[in-house]
């Protein structure tokens, strides 16, 4: 009897550690046994519509892991509207996503003045807004939105590190600015006068666009006819091309810094015309997928095998996918981090605890750290320069502050 007795507690505690294993699961709107909902606003059209690959690559990179299994047993569903880089189009957006939808959280949601427009009712209705696709300083104040998580360095640092280098490689030279005129735009102007200091005096002229206008030609004009000598472009891809392009064909030739953001061989530099474009000095944070160094590079290799398989006809030299790709396995990461606990709290908490993440585009030496304090998850840069092919690193990893 006494075996019997015993052989029955046993059932019992198993019973109970396989009740506690379910009672463990936890989940909020957006999460099942099965699914995980992710939303997103992409530009797809509008003046932005360049980043419409960014919307692609993270479909496709989510589709890949469904067809692995998912994320501990649950497939991905990614929701992403277009917003045409509308704020007021984003709103109604994440309004649909949150409210509709049900989304566990929002991913890589797109531009400065989009998230600008929504961050406040996204905090407000404590979903995680992470991983944001912009490089807006606002967007890591984690004391003001503790819901929000930017993912690439934030601009005020980025052109910070370029301030120091005109400063230090420039001196005397006559400074001129073109950036956009929103949040972005106050960003770069701010972090670059931080960076060039007392040289900040030799900015001789500093012009704005608007993301509807048609073109930057009357900006160039001005920046020439005020005999700037190193032009800081400070713009989205399209007008970044532009910018470039326009230079080239007036013949002039000023000393060139280029947004991170505009990196793109593919779509930016190649459209600007690749002789114009030699010799910009710009920054990354990752690898270039046309630089032979990373030939036989194994994050490069597993790269371009996904390309092969889910984005066979993109063209590999936009920067874009690459940052797609980074993005993505960075969601990945933290979605496994939450195992059965998929609340909204446990996804933040999962998101600022990331220690020295290595994706498999990163540059070496450069990872991911977040905290409950630090929701700028990339903080390092390496200069480069364009040599009328490739992407050329120079100089140290720089700690971007």
């Amino acid at each position: 009897m006494s075996k019997i007795c015993a052989a029955l507690l046993g059932s019992v505690f198993i019973l109970m550690g396989v009740n506690s294993c379910y009672a463990e699961k936890k989940y909020d709107p957006g999460a099942s046994d099965t699914t995980i909902k992710i939303g997103n606003t992409e530009s797809y059209s509008g003046p932005a519509s360049a980043y419409a690959i960014v919307g692609r690559a993270q479909a496709a990179y989510f589709k890949m892991i469904n067809d692995q299994g998912g994320v501990n047993g649950r497939k991905i569903q990614f929701l992403s509207y277009d917003d045409a880089y509308s704020p007021p189009k984003t709103v109604e957006q994440a309004r649909k996503l949150i409210e509709s939808d049900e989304v566990l959280l929002l991913y890589s949601t797109l531009g400065t003045p989009p998230n600008m427009a929504i961050i406040k009712y996204v905090n407000g209705k404590q979903v995680p807004h992470l991983f944001i696709a912009s490089g807006g300083t606002v967007f890591g104040d984690h004391k003001k939105y503790p819901w929000s998580m930017g993912f690439q360095p934030h601009t005020e640092g980025e052109t910070r590190v370029y301030g120091r280098y005109v400063a230090e490689k420039y001196p005397n030279a006559k400074i001129g600015v073109l950036y956009s005129g929103d949040g972005f735009g106050r960003d770069n102007i701010t972090g670059f006068r931080q960076g060039l200091g007392d040289k900040a005096k030799n900015i001789v002229a500093e012009v704005t666009y608007e993301s509807t206008e048609p073109t930057v030609e009357s900006q160039l004009l001005k920046l020439r006819a005020a005999g700037v000598e190193v032009f800081a472009n400070f713009t989205t891809p399209k007008f970044a091309a532009m910018a470039i392009r326009k230079a080239g064909e007036m013949g002039w030739k000023p000393a060139q810094i280029l947004h991170g953001i505009s990196i793109s061989v593919g779509s930016v530099l190649k459209p600007a015309g690749l002789d114009h474009a030699k010799g910009v000095i710009s920054t990354n944070y990752a690898k270039d997928t046309d630089d032979p160094v990373w030939a036989n590079d194994e994050g490069m290799k597993t790269f371009l095998a996904f390309l092969a398989k889910y984005l066979p006809d993109e063209d590999k030299s936009n920067s874009n996918l690459v940052y797609a790709y980074m993005s993505a396995q960075a969601m990945t990461q933290v979605l496994k981090q939450c195992g059965d606990n998929l609340s909204r709290a446990n996804v933040l908490k999962q998101a600022e605890s990331l220690n020295k993440l290595e994706l498999d585009l990163l540059l070496p030496g450069i990872t991911l750290t977040t905290s409950p304090t630090d929701h700028y998850p990339i903080e390092q840069l390496q200069l480069q320069r364009f040599d009328g092919a490739n992407w050329e690193r120079f100089g140290p990893i720089l700690n971007i502050d």
